[in-house]
């Protein structure tokens, strides 16, 4: 396969074809096709966009209709029928049956933006400039949404001082600290040298930053500390969203309502670009268009989004990514931790993670290498790399998600 054209003109900054080195041509459900013909099991979904898996032929047949009927493709935020049918779908079916009263903006078509849009909101709405973001954050890489990312290569590559955030340590970094009466203490000291925050924004699981699942008391502690002192609470649900941690919302199972929450990768049905900012009523303080995009609300991913808000509920998404995550959970128990004491795991739903921070050399570099050679699609995350990320889509078969995780043992095997 030639790649020649990639590397000589595509630029530097081109990053998971380093690890696939191959030429896709193919894909559906949960299998990649290179242009040799060799398939891969997919355990990275497009780091979440593909939650309901390669050209799903639903909506697909949407997409095809719509594109034959000379639909509005472009129509920046003016009213449209696909607009309207999202909106009246996605109110209907998701929010009001969770008790949740958002106005929904839509954002440019990626997550960053809709990031960015929840900052700038929170900050106008509160009159602050401060947000607290958690250590291990990963936001986006438009300069706002960096600053409250914490990966050191990422940040380096902004060129500039990335201003009025504080980073917080979580819990699983100092077993036994508070983190929560930390941040108190942050806000209520006058000497702590740290401005009062506008918002708290984070990551209910934390995906880039190695597979943190915030605990269900700590996540109900941090909604009444943003209560007692008037911050915003928003919930990052750009990667984990859209059915990934076995709910729709991330935060759900700890019965929260952040105000604010950012949803972007899987709401685009298939991969189509779409993102949106939810965030409650009284909040809606922006003036008609002081938060624009060319391509916020695209028509196509609206339509896609809608199919895939059907697939979710005609599917029973939830209940199906609850019982397949037993399937994952075990298989990591009885064949992963036991080839090495020093291995760890953890996650929930379909997003997992494997810990091999525990080793003295890189561990998960040389293992998804192997992996990528036995027909398996993944990548790391988290510190130094050393965890390796389960993140299939949320249809795969039982199967192919059994065969793909016996593809990791395998390969670990190998590099063990």
């Amino acid at each position: 396969m030639d790649t020649s054209v990639f590397e000589n003109v595509e630029s530097n900054v081109r990053s998971y074809c380093r690890n696939f080195p191959t030429v896709f041509t193919k894909a559906k459900g949960s299998v990649m096709i290179a242009e040799d013909g060799k398939e891969y099991i997919d355990f990275f979904a497009g780091a979440g966009a593909l939650n309901f898996g390669h050209n799903p032929e639903k909506i697909n047949e949407k997409l095809i209709s719509y594109l034959q009927s000379d639909g509005i493709i472009h129509s920046m935020d003016m009213y449209t029928a696909p607009k309207r049918a999202f909106l009246e779908y996605f109110q209907a079916n998701i929010l009001a049956p969770r008790g949740l009263d958002y106005k929904v903006q839509f954002a440019g078509p990626t997550g960053t933006n809709a990031v960015e849009a929840a900052v700038k909101l929170a900050r106008k709405v509160k009159g602050r400039q401060n947000i607290f973001a958690m250590m291990g954050a990963f936001h986006g890489m438009t300069m706002g949404a960096l600053a409250l990312t914490t990966d050191r290569c990422s940040r380096e590559g902004a060129g500039q001082i990335l201003p009025n955030v504080t980073h917080i340590p979580t819990p699983d970094m100092f077993p036994g600290l508070d983190t929560v009466a930390y941040m108190e203490k942050l806000i209520t000291d006058d000497h702590s040298g740290v401005e009062k925050p506008a918002a708290i924004i984070l990551e209910t699981v934390q995906a880039d930053g190695g597979i943190n699942v915030f605990d269900v008391e700590w996540l109900k502690a941090l909604r009444a500390l943003c209560d007692r002192h008037d911050v915003l609470l928003i919930a990052d649900d750009i990667q984990v969203g859209c059915g990934r941690t076995g709910n729709f919302f991330s935060f759900e199972r700890a019965g929260i309502q952040p105000d604010m929450v950012t949803i972007s990768k899987s709401i685009g049905g298939c991969g189509m670009p779409l993102s949106l900012v939810l965030f409650k009523p009284e909040l809606d303080i922006w003036e008609p268009g002081q938060h624009t995009g060319t391509f916020r609300g695209n028509q196509l991913s609206l339509i896609a989004g809608k199919a895939g808000l059907e697939i979710f509920i005609e599917e029973n998404i939830t209940a199906e990514v609850n019982r397949k995550a037993e399937i994952v959970e075990e298989f990591l128990r009885n064949e992963i931790v036991t080839l090495d004491s020093r291995i760890k795991y953890r996650g929930l739903g379909l997003i997992w993670g494997v810990d091999f921070s525990g080793f003295d050399t890189d561990m998960t570099k040389p293992l998804i290498a192997a992996c990528f050679r036995n027909g398996l699609i993944i990548e790391r995350v988290g510190r130094d790399n050393n965890v390796l990320k389960i993140m299939p889509p949320l249809v795969i078969e039982d199967e192919l998600l059994v065969k793909g995780l016996q593809i990791i043992r395998d390969s670990l095997k190998e590099v063990l």
